[in-house]
């Protein structure tokens, strides 16, 4: 049997390398041991424009930072913290030659897939359609189900715990943009009102009182910015609770600042947490976040390693499918196997970017994202091939293919769901009502984007989408029949 069979894609294991940090003028003379402590890493997180000039240098032509400062002033809804382990990773320079200093190394430094959703400028954005109409700050509306403050009832046996709202670095396409992080010139984040010990407490005290609640993700923010022995602390009492059968701790910071999962204390705290969770009979994992092949390096593979032989049961991978980032069948496969081969870390989810503001230029189509779904089958183990999946507001995670009805025109997919969320007890149509999702607008035929133009009010749009929809059910019926 032959084995020269052209394929679409061609897999070839590559092995992972540490970018040389000393490439930028401002990490000259770090060592080694600096680059792998923690606190050097924290300490020396870019937070503004003078940070990011003495760590590149003349690098950057003024022309970006002023690209780069107009967008933090007008669209960011993050703040600018990038820790030095995944600035390192923005033009690695691992296998072509490092660009010359100036427009060379701008115009790459432009192109960066981890810079694009890391640092976004405003040439970045869409000047058309930068956010959609429907965009908004909670845009799964996590806090109206709060059952507590921080813990979202929103699935019938899951519950999501948000912690804190700081994390060690900030995406610009973060769906927590609402609370997570400091204030931008536009949003204004919301704040926690109660102290870190009374909403733990509290949320505690809810999942003892809700049997029916089996599942925790815990998260925030990130839980790497949680003091170890205050984590510990939490997760000893969750595991206590005798209706808690999976536990996972969301960390994006396994990939952004793998040193802090690599620290001892830290190790052996997870080591002490895992043994109680097995002792129990509890499933511990941990979930990450990374977006791009280039952000697989050795230390991300060390780190996820060490949780593994530490005992929890896995360490899996949600991204955010993000166009510029990796929106071709090439990108997502070379990240899933860099992370199922080298790292042991479990492609799960790529999540369909959410409908914040100022998110449009790195939203997908639901069409574009059935297609990278359909063309990634085959090649990955069955348990390591991730799903692609839309997080519709109200409804929750639908695989994309899951659409009950779709209108390409106007770019509105409607999807039906099989359970109430916790704000939806008295809700009779909760179960046959048909909820929307929307297509960027500039990714329509232009006939969808006129329509767009000039039918914007709320209950316009949705009396439209409902024609839409059963216009669409009542000609598939026909082609059936």
């Amino acid at each position: 049997m032959t084995t020269n069979i052209e394929q679409p894609y061609v897999y070839r294991r590559r092995e992972l390398i540490e970018p040389d940090w000393t490439r930028f003028p401002g990490w000259r003379d770090v060592t080694r041991a600096d680059w792998e402590n923690a606190q050097w890493q924290r300490v020396n997180c870019v937070k503004n424009f003078g940070q990011l000039r003495t760590v590149m240098g003349d690098l950057l032509t003024d022309e970006f930072y002023a690209d780069l400062e107009r967008d933090q002033a007008e669209r960011a809804t993050m703040s600018m913290l990038v820790p030095p382990q995944m600035i390192n990773t923005m033009v690695p320079s691992t296998v072509e030659p490092m660009p010359a200093a100036g427009a060379d190394f701008t115009e790459a430094f432009m192109a960066d897939p981890v810079r694009r959703y890391m640092l976004p400028v405003f040439s970045d954005r869409r000047t058309d359609w930068a956010s959609h109409p429907f965009a908004a700050r909670d845009s799964l509306h996590e806090h109206d189900m709060w059952a507590v403050e921080g813990l979202t009832h929103r699935y019938p046996t899951k519950v999501l715990a948000e912690m804190l709202p700081t994390c060690p670095q900030y995406c610009g396409h973060c769906t927590r943009m609402d609370l997570v992080g400091n204030s931008t010139p536009q949003i204004v984040k919301l704040k926690l009102e109660g102290k870190p010990v009374d909403r733990h407490a509290a949320m505690l005290d809810y999942l003892q009182r809700t049997p029916g609640v089996r599942d925790v993700v815990v998260s925030g923010g990130d839980v790497a910015n949680m003091p170890w022995k205050n984590l510990e602390g939490f997760l000893d009492k969750l595991l206590r609770i005798d209706n808690i059968r999976d536990i996972r701790l969301a960390t994006k910071a396994l990939m952004g600042l793998p040193q802090h999962w690599l620290q001892p204390d830290v190790v052996e705290g997870v080591g002490r947490v895992s043994a109680l969770a097995r002792s129990r009979g509890v499933s511990l994992a941990i979930h990450t976040h990374v977006n791009h092949a280039n952000s697989v390096t050795p230390l991300v593979a060390d780190a996820a390693k060490a949780m593994l032989e530490a005992g929890v049961r896995d360490v899996r991978n949600q991204g955010v499918l993000m166009r510029g980032v990796n929106d071709s069948t090439e990108q997502l496969l070379d990240l899933c196997f860099a992370l199922q081969d080298e790292a042991m870390i479990t492609p799960y989810y790529f999540y369909m970017c959410d409908m914040i503001p100022f998110s449009e230029h790195w939203r997908l189509a639901l069409h574009e994202a059935q297609h990278l779904q359909h063309s990634m089958m085959g090649y990955l183990p069955g348990f390591a091939t991730p799903r692609i999946v839309c997080d519709v507001p109200f409804v929750g995670k639908r695989w994309v293919h899951q659409v009950d009805s779709y209108d390409l025109d106007k770019g509105m997919s409607f999807w039906r769901k099989n359970y109430r969320t916790s704000i939806e007890g008295s809700d009779e149509q909760a179960l046959s009502r048909e909820y929307v999702y929307y297509d960027p607008i500039y990714t329509l035929p232009e006939s969808g984007q006129q329509w767009w133009r000039t039918n914007t009010d709320v209950d316009q749009v949705h009396a439209a989408a409902l024609a839409g929809a059963t216009a669409s059910r009542d000609a598939s019926a026909a082609d059936l029949a």
